[in-house]
């Protein structure tokens, strides 16, 4: 019988740069529960707040996502008075209307956008006001349908799922793919994300609503699961979308609010798209 060869040791500067990667790491991952905390403890304030306190909540956090995109395609010049009072608009409408009446909002912006576009000192063009409505529509209206949903019977406890779902999808993404990640999922817009990271984040993030669903009597678990894939699967997609505004742009992080994670768009970019699915599938649920 052959003998086997000796086994080849890795060079001490592999060694070191695998140990100074996975020190890197961890570092990252602290950082972003770090970064995560001051989030998750006014999600909770504003939610149990609810009323006009959460939608002025939401509203701040909105500008400050709106100015960040205006601040990345500064050079349409976009109309940044008119995007903000469209802004307010659908979220006011959100909170004493409902969603038909978001919709009337929202038309009802386009022209306030226009408008005020053209009386801004330099004058918004046809991208810089394209620019505005396309925020108003990403930002505006997600936000919006977190007001509706909020206002829906027991709307804060759905909206705790849907984060919940969200932001554990995320964190077992980020991990899953650091983990097992092998094939890219999208290289040509987020080249970090991993086939194996977005389905093992779809599961915690399933997993993590139907655990979150257990504390509250009025949601089976059926409905937990339902909601929970609802918004694990649609969450990354929003991710995708942010990263792909950002390569247009030719930006890497949207803001420094956060320091180096980024903006409020990098931290909210899934929950934009999470928080519609999850108004829309809650109110299926409620018939």
């Amino acid at each position: 019988m052959a003998a086997r060869p000796p086994r080849r040791r890795a060079a001490p500067s592999q060694r070191r740069s695998r140990s100074t990667e996975r020190r890197n790491q961890r570092s990252e991952l602290g950082a972003r529960i770090l970064t995560a905390v001051p989030l998750v403890a006014l999600a909770i304030v504003l939610v149990a707040a609810g009323g006009w306190v959460f939608t002025a909540g939401l509203f701040v956090l909105a500008v400050m996502a709106l100015r960040e995109l205006f601040t990345m395609y500064g050079r349409a010049r976009p109309a940044i008075l008119g995007g903000i009072v469209a802004l307010a608009g659908v979220m006011v409408a959100a909170r004493a209307g409902g969603a038909s009446t978001v919709l009337l909002a929202f038309v009802a912006g386009i022209p306030v956008i226009f408008l005020l576009g053209l009386a801004q000192p330099r004058r918004a063009g046809v991208a810089g006001m394209t620019v505005a409505i396309f925020g108003v529509a990403w930002i505006g209206l997600a936000f919006a349908h977190a007001v509706l949903l909020r206002d829906l019977p027991h709307g804060g406890g759905v909206v705790v799922v849907v984060l919940v779902a969200t932001f554990l999808g995320d964190t077992g993404a980020y991990i899953g793919g650091r983990a097992f990640g092998r094939r890219k999922l999208a290289p040509s817009i987020s080249p970090n994300k991993s086939v194996e990271g977005l389905i093992i984040g779809i599961v915690v993030g399933t997993l993590g609503a139907w655990f979150a669903g257990l504390y509250d009597d009025w949601l089976t678990g059926v409905d937990a699961l339902i909601l929970g894939i609802s918004v694990a699967l649609i969450a990354p997609i929003g991710d995708l979308f942010e990263s792909y505004v950002k390569r247009e742009a030719d930006t890497k992080d949207s803001g420094s609010v956060f320091g180096a994670h980024g903006g409020v768009l990098d931290r909210l970019d899934a929950v934009a798209f999470s928080v519609v699915v999850g108004y829309y599938v809650w109110k299926a649920m409620l018939g």
